[in-house]
């Protein structure tokens, strides 16, 4: 964080009332847009003009300052978005993202880094998704952690009905407007949301999406999105602190973005009726359909990709939130090692296929290594060898799987090949020990 993200965020502390008029400025500044150019990864998926960060770096500082000019004279407009979409399961279709041009994507994180750590201050300990320093994991250990402590009896799912697609611009204005006044950046935000969407259709033709009269919604996968999500859920967390329904209800809510999970000590009716009757408010709508109500102590349900359960410690005996790779997490890791070693990829050289199942194993492991991963994280390791092994197989024409583990052992496929050894060895190892 910057010395002026600093100040800016000590100001917004230290006074809650502040307003903020004056900060359209700092966004403008040529040092400033450096800083954010260098902080936006190159491989971004690029938007409808095609321009990489490579490219748009060739000539840097001319850029730079056409860049500030333009937002200080009132020139800057953002162009349309790219509409993509990703895996999500459950869909065909996928998830929809919109993507920003580069230089959209540089002056969103400008405005982003300047308004950050002036909300980042209200915001409730119990608010995880898409923060600073404010981890998945953290969110785990939240929930393991309120399960253990507090008698846990009954969990709520609550899923929100297409959440970033449903966001009202009214509303959300209103929200940002609480702190801050400054014309030129309240415009800025909301050109965004008003941003038409561009999407290609099987033909190659361009359809547009959304624009000027548009009125809900802020685009996923926009580089301030989060923040502007975040920040008009914030008045659901405010609700339920200011009027201490986690003493009154029993029910202690927990949020990583629109995904919500509410924590209750005895029934979920009264808890499930204030959340939804907020949502309300902020014209949000429930998922009947994707919220579910589990047994703390006899069910287990997945979260961020973990499958959270109760379970009962064999060394003490006692109970302890177990928390491991959900079975989707880890079948879309075996599918996607699976995939990368097909026999249809034979003819690809071993040290590119291999490069390839590294990247995916690091990935995958670097995130779900953690808590009680040891059994799961053993089998996707078992399965990459597995998979390595029956494709070198293929690669040098031997018949029997015998004849495979005896030319090419683990320590072969390691040592010499170069495959990633997963960790098997649980990165979180105090659960047992405090059961």
């Amino acid at each position: 964080m910057s010395t002026e993200s600093r100040r800016l965020g000590e100001k917004a502390r230290n006074d809650p009332r502040l307003v903020f008029s004056s900060l359209h400025h700092h966004v403008c500044d040529v040092d400033h847009l450096r800083a954010c150019f260098e902080a936006l990864p190159a491989d971004r998926a690029v938007g409808i003009d095609g321009i990489t960060k490579e490219r748009y770096g060739a000539n840097l500082e001319e850029n730079l300052e056409a860049l500030s000019s333009r937002l200080r004279n009132m020139g800057y407009r953002p162009q349309p978005k790219r509409r993509t979409y990703i895996p999500k399961p459950g869909s065909e279709k996928g998830r929809p993202l919109a993507i920003s041009c580069f230089e959209d994507k540089l002056v969103e994180l400008a405005i982003k880094r300047v308004l950050e750590p002036i909300y980042e201050v209200q915001f409730e300990d119990r608010s995880y998704g898409y923060r600073p320093g404010r981890s998945q994991h953290r969110c785990l250990d939240d929930l393991g952690r309120t399960i253990q402590q507090r008698r846990i009896n009954y969990i709520v799912e609550a899923d929100i009905r297409s959440f970033f697609d449903t966001i009202p611009h009214a509303k959300l204005m209103a929200v940002v407007a609480e702190r801050i006044v400054d014309g030129p950046v309240l415009g800025l935000i909301r050109q965004w949301l008003k941003a038409p969407v561009i999407e290609e259709d099987e033909q190659g033709k361009r359809r547009p999406t959304g624009g000027k009269g548009n009125r809900r919604g802020t685009p996923q996968g926009g580089v301030a999105s989060p923040l502007l999500a975040n920040l008009y859920l914030h008045l659901l967390d405010r609700i339920w602190v200011r009027h201490d329904l986690e003493r009154r209800l029993g029910a202690r809510l927990v949020r990583y973005a629109d995904d919500a999970v509410i924590l209750c000590r005895h029934g979920t009716k009264k808890p499930m009726a204030v959340f939804t009757a907020v949502l309300e408010k902020l014209d949000l709508t429930l998922n009947v359909q994707k919220t579910h109500v589990v047994d703390a102590r006899a069910d287990g349900f997945d979260f961020l990709g973990f499958r959270i359960a109760w379970r009962t410690s064999r060394r003490s005996g006692k109970g302890y939130p177990h928390v491991e790779p959900s079975k989707r997490a880890e079948q879309r890791i075996k599918d996607r090692v699976t995939e990368l070693t097909a026999r249809r990829r034979t003819p690809v050289a071993l040290r590119d296929m291999i490069g390839e199942v590294n990247h995916a194993l690091r990935g995958w492991s670097g995130y779900f290594h953690y808590r009680n991963c040891s059994t799961v994280l053993g089998r996707v390791k078992t399965h990459a060898e597995e998979r390595m092994r029956t494709q070198l197989r293929r690669r040098h024409k031997l018949q029997s799987r015998a004849q495979g583990y005896l030319r090419f052992p683990n320590a072969h496929v390691y040592d010499h090949l170069g495959l990633f050894k997963i960790p098997t060895t649980a990165g979180w190892t105090s659960a047992h020990a405090s059961a």
